[in-house]
């Protein structure tokens, strides 16, 4: 009963958020690519550690374009023409390289497969605004972060068996789950980018997301809540990076390189599980709350997942500090997509998606960067106390937003 009452928040969405949803899982099983595209590298291909960690930076870098593109062209062709297009370009990259064996062309490849997988994203999340109101957006998103994690929790594992002795195949089914995807795409969902006569209606209306004229720095500075809000996450992803930073090294000092690897692999599986199980759970008991304040929350749990780390000399600490912070994760990642949807003008849901998270992930790459010199100059136990101070001042300044926002809501009536 408690689980059908659960599933029950998923209920009556449109039928194209349950398509996505399968879509989602199918694509998802299927990257095989990415996550062995470091063995595959250095292995298989013998290129140097960091001749390999440059290709990653170009394949980085070249996401940023393409997201700019595929933005700016999902406000203007349509959200569904850019995900069938770019996407299938993303997939037709990975062909040639299941037989093309140690060709230096496969890096370069895979370094384009980044940019039209960049254009994609933009689309999806404008796509997701448009099929959803303020009123079921939270469910939506929460049941497409759900699909993605419930794939990402298959692929991997059928990669391992494939890798040594079917390398090709990782190419292959990668590039097959993504067509099989995109067909479900093609066949079940239509184009939801609004036509002119939403675009007008909605100026009717006081909403954050009635349409907007004019490019989109001077829309973006008509709403000083999203950029601040946008500039607050980039701490929340300068924290969370870490867990694929700090964590391995400091199970590596503690334990050793050999069994640090698999205990860093035990927590990486558990991240997993908490996510799948707990995602609609997660989801059920704070639907009543404003997104901000389930970030602000997001904030506080992992101030305590990340900042215990300070005291961690056993497994069992690096095993609850992971449940807790996978909490904040589900917290964060549900209810990010969701404020930016509810904060942006349908005329530019496109644009927003591309250069938004530009901003709010810029952590992730500032993040290995900064905390690499800090550790080398004091310790990796020292990355706690910086990072719980981090997260508990990032919860704070998304709760003040809330409070903001309500003062300005109460007056508007």
């Amino acid at each position: 009963m408690v689980i059908k009452r659960i599933f029950n928040n998923y209920k009556g969405l449109p039928q194209s958020v349950y398509i996505l949803f399968i879509a989602r899982i199918i694509n998802s099983m299927g990257a095989f690519v990415y996550p062995f595209l470091t063995l595959f590298l250095t292995d298989k291909m013998g290129i140097k550690e960091q001749q390999a960690g440059m290709y990653f930076f170009l394949a980085a870098m070249v996401s940023v374009p393409g997201s700019l593109l595929g933005g700016f062209l999902s406000d203007r062709i349509g959200r569904k023409k850019i995900i069938l297009i770019f996407q299938s370009l993303a997939a037709l990259c990975f062909v040639p390289c299941g037989f093309l064996g140690n060709s230096m062309l496969i890096p370069w490849l895979l370094i384009m497969a980044s940019f039209f997988g960049g254009a994609v994203q933009p689309a999806n999340s404008a796509m997701m605004a448009d099929l959803t109101d303020e009123s079921n957006r939270k469910e939506a998103f929460s049941l497409l972060y759900l699909g993605i994690n419930v794939g990402f929790a298959i692929g991997p594992l059928i990669a391992g068996f494939l890798y040594e002795n079917y390398t090709s195949l990782i190419f292959y089914g990668d590039a097959t789950t993504t067509f099989i995807s995109l067909i479900l795409v093609y066949k079940f969902v239509k184009e939801t980018k609004p036509s002119h006569e939403d675009i007008i209606e909605s100026t009717k209306i006081e909403s954050d997301e009635k349409a907007e004229k004019g490019n989109i720095i001077r829309v973006l500075i008509k709403r000083p809540s999203l950029i601040a809000f946008s500039l607050v996450a980039t701490i929340y992803s300068f924290v969370f990076v870490q867990h694929g930073y700090s964590i391995p090294l400091q199970v590596k000092e503690i334990f050793g390189a050999n069994l640090g690897s698999k205990m860093y692999g035990t927590l990486m599986t558990t991240n997993a599980v908490v996510v799948v199980a707990l995602t609609s759970v997660i989801t059920s008991i704070t639907k009543k709350l404003k997104p901000v304040q389930n970030i602000s929350l997001a904030g506080i749990m992992c101030a305590i997942g990340f900042g215990m780390l300070y005291y961690a000399n056993s497994y069992w600490i690096f095993f609850l500090s992971t449940v807790i912070w996978t909490v904040g994760e589900i917290l964060n990642v549900t209810n990010t997509g969701v404020y930016i949807a509810n904060h942006t003008p349908m005329s530019h849901r496109g644009r927003f998606n591309s250069i938004l998270p530009i901003i709010t992930g810029a952590g992730y790459a500032v993040g290995p960067l900064i905390m690499g010199g800090y550790i080398e100059k004091f310790s990796i136990r020292m990355v706690w106390p910086i990072t719980f101070t981090l997260a508990i001042g990032a919860a704070t300044l998304m709760y003040g937003l809330y409070m903001i926002e309500k003062k300005r809501k109460a007056r508007a009536k």
